[in-house]
């Protein structure tokens, strides 16, 4: 019979056998490098500086800003950039998105020019190593020389990333009011308005992830609009609209009211419209159009309702646009429920112009063309703007042809909203597949941290039937 120190040498190499199956086992899963994932899809909010916006519109400098590129606001203070593109590595927590949109400054009018031009846009932001950066292309005019520079991705500010650890993320990655800080390039880029180290808004941002490879690449997001008719090669019926779609932020300054520290509303959207940031989609457009004679006339879906305090309650629904005579209107169903209520059944709430209107590539479309309220939108808006007051622009495009496709709508992103309620700087949020609420720290891949679990159960349980037989043996 063995001795009981051959029983023991042989358990041990039982117990290392077994440790070793297991470490082949799982540490390939663990060790295994994660894909990289695609950045597609997303915004970032900014105000870039408030004082300086404060600035620019005050008294003083007695300025604006205007939107570019589909950038929207956001509450009272903040710009929204959209259409987020870049990459994320999990393992190293490397980030990087460049959004789109821009906004361009002006104050000071002297002789006809500005002496105040600046123009910040398609901000970008990368982090690696525990750093992260805010780039964006710049166009400045020099305070007191008037010398104008075009910058490209200048890095205009630092961003505070303590606490913050970007690895292992598996879902959307959202970073709220991360600390910026002028750098001595971007106070250069800002035309010596202020020095490096001068303090900005803090930035937020949300992003969607994608992984690179074809075949895990997740499936597309379900489309608002029904499967088009088959069109077997043929173009579609002269004059019938097969698709299309009217995008329209009705009033810039309105949005701002809505969520802003005075109504403190938001809006939502019902029935297959889209928010676009700085606009919203009107979509599944069906009608007519005739070329000889430059009418069109569309029905659009979706419906767009805004609320907040002080009586505000407006929803505009059941979208339409005609066109006749080189003249356009926008109508809508109104349902006002405020102070000064009002129901409107296809009321005209704008007009445009629209001459001109010649098919390009399957679509007859209208971008960015001013538009102007009537006297039953004065109405529908309960007399805060009087008729004749300028609206935003309105962009339209309806396809002849079933095969053509439609202007792309900004990207917000899939936890995109009106306004964010970001309070403190937190890890970065993620969702997987076994978990889809948020958590303020990145996710661990469940195989991975059962199988370490298991590693650790058996080094202990081997620990301690060592230690017993070894007691034993005393």
């Amino acid at each position: 019979m063995p001795s009981s120190r051959q029983v023991r040498a042989i358990a041990r190499a039982g117990a290392v056998a077994v440790l070793t199956a297991l470490v082949g086992a799982l540490l390939p899963t663990a060790a295994a490098h994660a894909e990289d994932r695609t950045v597609q899809g997303g915004r970032l909010d900014w105000g870039i500086k408030s004082s300086f916006q404060s600035y620019v519109t005050g008294p003083i400098a007695q300025g604006s800003s205007t939107l570019r590129g589909g950038a929207a606001t956001v509450g009272g203070s903040q710009f929204r950039f959209h259409s987020a593109k870049g990459s994320y590595d999990p393992d190293s927590g490397a980030f990087s998105a460049a959004f789109s949109g821009g906004v361009h400054f002006l104050g000071h009018r002297k002789d006809g020019s500005y002496e105040l031009d600046l123009t910040i846009s398609r901000p970008t932001v990368k982090i690696a190593g525990g750093s992260g950066t805010l780039y964006a292309d710049m166009v400045s005019k020099e305070k007191g020389t008037g010398k104008v520079t075009t910058n490209a991705q200048v890095p205009l500010a630092t961003l505070g990333m303590s606490g913050i650890d970007m690895k292992g993320g598996s879902g959307p990655i959202a970073l709220d009011n991360l600390p910026a800080t002028l750098t001595s390039q971007g106070a250069k880029a800002f035309a010596g308005y202020y020095t490096a180290g001068t303090e900005l808004d803090r930035v937020s941002l949300s992003t969607d992830l994608a992984a690179k490879s074809a075949s895990s690449a997740p499936a597309k997001k379900p489309s608002s609009k029904p499967s088009p008719k088959p069109s077997s090669g043929k173009k579609a019926e002269a004059g019938r609209i097969e698709d299309g779609a009217v995008d329209w932020g009705v009033r810039r300054t309105f949005r701002e009211y809505v969520t802003g520290s005075i109504a403190k509303g938001e809006w939502k959207l019902s029935a297959g419209a889209q928010d676009g940031g700085a606009l919203f989609r009107f979509p599944r457009g069906e009608g007519s159009y005739d070329k000889k004679k430059q009418t069109l006339d569309a029905d659009f879906a979706g419906t767009v309702r805004f609320t907040g305090e002080r009586g505000l309650d407006l929803a505009l629904s059941k979208v339409a646009v005609k066109v006749k005579d080189g003249k356009g209107t926008l109508l809508a169903d109104v349902d006002s429920k405020g102070d000064k209520g009002v129901t409107l059944k296809k009321a005209p709430l704008v007009t445009f112009a629209a001459k001109e209107l010649k098919p390009q590539n399957g679509l007859v479309s209208l971008t960015e063309v001013p538009s102007k309220l009537t006297a039953d939108g004065a109405k529908a808006f309960g007399g805060m703007y009087k008729a004749g007051s300028e609206m935003d622009p309105l962009s339209l495009a309806v396809a002849l042809d079933a095969d053509a496709k439609l202007p792309a709508l900004p990207d917000l992103g899939s936890s995109a909203s009106p306004a964010p309620q970001a309070k403190k700087a937190a890890a970065p949020k993620t969702e997987n597949a076994a978990d889809s609420s948020d958590s303020s720290s990145p996710a661990v891949p469940i195989g991975v941290g059962a199988g370490v679990a298991v590693l650790l159960a058996a080094a202990v349980t081997f620990g301690v039937v060592r230690k017993k037989r070894a007691a034993t043996d005393a």
